[in-house]
């Protein structure tokens, strides 16, 4: 597997390509709840911490909020769009200020989990293929310089 990090200049947008269906399908909703959950736990203890939210009730509805985003672009409900709307990613981020570095520690906590699935039996094709919608995706989240 890859879990590079691309780099790219400030404000390059490239296309997203969306994980695999067999991502869903071998990982299932529960599984990715699991994933954003861990995510979002080791996200406390970083140094981005400060773009998340401090009072635990928002913390979890954001937790909430961010695995209903990845079920639906792993192919699952769109949860997020029933619960929340059109997803407008770009737009919903702009009140934080995310650069390259808040990104690539974004990215690096996801790596240890990723590979604990692959250890569970989840595919390298699959663990790639949502590796690469991340990698891609959170290009277009950095905002600041």
């Amino acid at each position: 597997m890859n879990l590079n990090i691309t780099h790219a200049p400030f404000g390059d947008r490239p296309p997203v390509t969306k994980p695999i269906p067999k991502f869903l399908a071998e990982v299932t909703e529960e599984g990715i709840r699991e994933l954003i959950f861990v995510h979002y736990e080791l996200i406390k203890d970083s140094n981005i911490a400060h773009l998340f939210p401090k009072d635990e009730a928002e913390f979890e509805m954001a937790k909430k909020h961010a695995s209903d985003f990845f079920i639906q672009i792993c192919g699952g409900r769109a949860y997020f769009n029933e619960n929340r709307g059109a997803p407008r990613m770009v737009g919903r981020h702009a009140p934080f200020r995310i650069n390259e570095q808040a990104r690539n520690t974004w990215l690096e906590l996801y790596k240890p989990i990723l590979m604990e699935l692959k250890e569970e039996g989840v595919s390298e094709e699959s663990i790639q293929s949502f590796w690469n919608y991340l990698d891609v995706f959170s290009l277009w989240m950095v905002n600041t310089k």
